[in-house]
């Protein structure tokens, strides 16, 4: 029988699944819950040292001899400090040490009760990754305290810390088997792509639905094209090969958990998604396979149910992919065929038919003067008259706006999603952009006055071009299901204002144009891209916000 604690059973079950098979234990209370899983666990040798600064060096030989991970476990308190001199020798010896110290809950820690100390920062800089696990209640911090287990047991090369919070009663043994765990296998092929494992294209090349999803990224274009034959690509306006948008949002807002569209294997390349519903979506589909491929090799686990993290410039592993499916290679153990099974292709015009009938809506659909209609004018003239412009969105309402309408890359601060510094951002590319390439900037209105200093600039040419979305608050908020409830919604929330952009443009010298109609929007726009200044210009469309929900509302409900 094991432990009744669900972290130690996580960090037990993902031990074994890793292949530590020796830990030097040391005595103790807290970290007895621990000792004994361990010692319960078949596959895994327990090994009894008193002394905790004799434990780790003892563990380090133990390392060095079986040629692998050997875990070291302590108890909490200054236990864990008599570990560093071992944990130091080890880091500059490339040894992997994996440190398990027990620990009091976080509440308790500095409150003057025994052995309590601010262990997870403890080893400092000679451990290469220091994690401190949660206690937990429900399955997002199950998932949690997996994925922090493995980010520590897939830093090679060194030792780790993984910290154990343990709350009383510590020593009830009543659960039969330990958890099912989803071990990630990592894989580093660098620059050389000859390296990639073949059980990750395996996993790919036999699925029967496969799905690749693009996020914000700037140089995979050129390596797609035959993939969209074999495969569902998603991907949304912040994918700089973007030349039609792709409108799975509406797609799986209408299709809802059909079954028939969720995938069974999807690659993750590049970084951030705006779209919260295909995250939701994905993380429904825990029976797929996952690949996440990036050129750092951080666990970003996004969809919660990573299988494969395969750290390798992206575009060299699907040029190889591209190449297979060019060759009709598409299964390892059929490569002479010459296209995708037929439930395979299925399930790609399933998509295709969905994403095409999303777009003709898109095209079709006429806003009622609001945001909605200022972006999709803008865009429409911006197409026709000026495709090669550079287009920065902030953040929020602008930025979903654009993963409607954009048929071009876009540029957008979405690494933390902040709204300050989207307009400061397109100013210094504009400031650094040859003045004869123009730089839009499509922003809301909180965003552009909580950044209205990136105007206070004297080096801002007439390349800088800006359509201010003004409906007098964050009109994301009246998008949120629930918060119309809450009579602090308006001002305290949304933080409504009556603040105009035309002041600023008069201080700064910046050319000011205004729209409150449908007539003066296309004319504003018209003029906004077209028109010939050696100062920046700014297009304020003021509307309300009201009618930008509901207009955006009908559209997704349409």
């Amino acid at each position: 029988m094991y432990s009744n604690k669900e972290n130690i059973n996580i960090l037990t079950a993902l031990l074994k699944a890793y292949g530590v098979t020796h830990a030097v234990v040391c005595p103790g209370s807290r970290n007895a819950p621990i000792v004994h899983n361990l010692y319960e666990t078949s596959g895994i040798e327990c090994h009894p040292v008193t002394d905790e600064r004799s434990a780790g060096f003892y563990a380090l030989g133990m390392s060095l001899a079986v040629d692998g991970p050997v875990a070291v476990c302590v108890t909490s308190g200054t236990a864990l400090l008599n570990l560093a001199p071992a944990v130091a020798e080890a880091f500059y010896q490339h040894v992997p040490l994996v440190v398990i110290s027990a620990d009091r809950p976080a509440q308790w820690i500095d409150q003057l009760d025994g052995q309590t100390l601010p262990q997870p920062t403890a080893l400092g800089p000679f451990v290469k990754k220091a994690v401190s696990l949660p206690e937990p209640h429900d399955d997002e911090e199950r998932w949690y305290c997996q994925r922090l287990i493995q980010e520590a047991l897939l830093c090679y090369g060194g030792p780790v810390h993984i910290n154990v919070p343990i709350s009383e009663p510590l020593f009830e043994f009543t659960v039969a088997e330990l958890p099912i765990v989803r071990k990630i296998t990592s894989f580093n092929a660098g620059d050389s792509p000859e390296l990639i494992n073949d059980s990750v294209l395996g996993a790919f090349f036999k699925a029967r639905r496969p799905m690749v999803v693009i996020g914000q990224d700037s140089g995979i274009a050129a390596y797609i094209g035959h993939l969209r034959c074999y495969a569902v690509v998603l991907h949304e306006s912040l994918y700089a090969g973007n030349q039609e948008p792709v409108l799975f949002d509406e797609v799986l807002r209408k299709v809802g958990d059909d079954a028939a569209y969720k995938p069974d294997c999807v690659m993750y390349i590049g970084g951030t998604l705006v779209s919260k519903r295909l995250k939701k979506f994905l993380r429904a589909s825990g029976d797929a396979t996952f690949i996440r491929v990036s050129d750092d090799g951080h666990l970003d686990d996004t969809f919660q149910h990573l299988d494969y993290l395969v750290e390798t410039i992206p575009y060299l592993l699907l040029r190889k992919m591209n190449d297979y499916c060019k060759r009709g290679a598409f299964r390892n153990e059929d490569l002479e065929k010459d296209e995708p099974l037929a439930d395979t292709k299925d399930f790609v015009a399933l998509w295709h038919k969905a994403l095409r009938r999303a777009d003709e809506h898109a095209r079709a659909y006429t806003p009622d003067y609001s945001q909605m209609l200022a972006v999709k004018c803008f865009e429409k003239v911006l197409t026709d008259k000026m495709p090669d412009a550079i287009v920065h969105y902030a953040n929020s309402t602008a930025i979903r706006l654009a993963n409607i309408y954009a048929h071009h890359p876009v540029w957008c601060c979405r690494g933390v999603n902040g709204i300050e510094g989207s307009l400061s951002t397109a100013a210094g590319f504009a400031a650094q952009a040859d003045t004869s390439l123009r730089v839009f900037c499509v922003i809301g209105d909180l965003s552009f006055f909580y950044d209205a200093n990136a105007l206070w600039n004297t080096r801002l040419h007439g390349n800088l071009r800006i359509l201010l979305l003004n409906n007098g608050g964050g009109g994301v908020f009246r998008m949120l299901p629930g918060l119309e409830k809450s009579p602090a919604r308006g001002q305290y929330v949304a933080a409504e204002h009556q603040a105009s952009a035309e002041g600023i443009c008069l201080q700064n010298n910046i050319v000011y144009l205004k729209a409150e109609n449908q007539e003066q929007l296309k004319e504003g726009v018209e003029r906004l891209v077209s028109e010939e200044s050696d100062r920046p210009m700014l297009l304020e469309v003021l509307t309300e916000a009201a009618i930008d929900a509901r207009v955006l509302k009908d559209y997704y409900q349409y």
